[in-house]
């Protein structure tokens, strides 16, 4: 499996003589955020349904990018030993012939591994897509003004009493316009 592409040739092994600093590991890694990572891309990338996992192809394709990470730092590859180990675990039970007491049982061995692999994708689903909410700091940032407090003072308007009172009579006389009347109808 090739781990880069240099003017479009596949890159399988690393040549003897390159120095890669151990932080250029984490920018090589990065695209798989632990084991179940891996093993979800490679059943995704072959299209397969993840209740119907086909062990042996994806064993092979995880054994041979764990192999990759042994020649480059061992550290990184511990997790992923043991994720090849339980998907070594599954093949076996599933060539292993079973006892006639568990066959009425019948549990699939790769039940588990399916329901983490859900599990795991529900998650990274929810991380996507908290990811593409807007945040504080990185797509805007709060703007605060801080103005000084003024005291304000009313001052209450200067108004003669004679204008307050012919401002009453004008609105006096005008309600006296809209009385209701009361017309009878008069016999013909």
């Amino acid at each position: 499996m090739p781990f880069a592409l240099v003017q479009g040739q596949p890159v399988t092994k690393l040549p003897e003589d390159l120095y890669i600093p151990p932080e250029a590991l984490e920018v090589i890694l990065e695209a798989f955020e632990g084991p179940l990572d891996l093993l979800l891309y490679l059943i995704r990338r072959q299209n397969l349904d993840i209740l119907d996992i086909p062990i042996a192809e994806i064993s092979r394709q995880y054994v041979s990018y764990v192999e990759l990470l042994q020649d480059v730092k061992f550290e990184l590859a511990a997790e992923y030993l043991v994720m090849a180990a339980i998907l070594a675990e599954i093949k076996s039970r599933m060539l292993l012939p079973r006892p006639a007491a568990e066959e009425g049982e019948e549990e699939d061995p790769r039940a588990e591994l399916v329901r983490r692999l859900q599990e795991y994708e529900r998650f990274k689903q929810a991380a996507e897509d908290l990811e593409e909410l807007p945040r504080q700091e990185r797509d805007y940032s709060l703007a605060v003004a801080f103005l000084e407090e003024k005291e304000v003072v009313k001052v209450p308007p200067e108004v003669a009493l004679e204008d307050i009172l012919a401002a009453l009579r004008d609105v006096m006389s005008r309600a006296d316009m809209f009385t209701h009347h009361h017309i009878q109808q008069e016999p013909l």
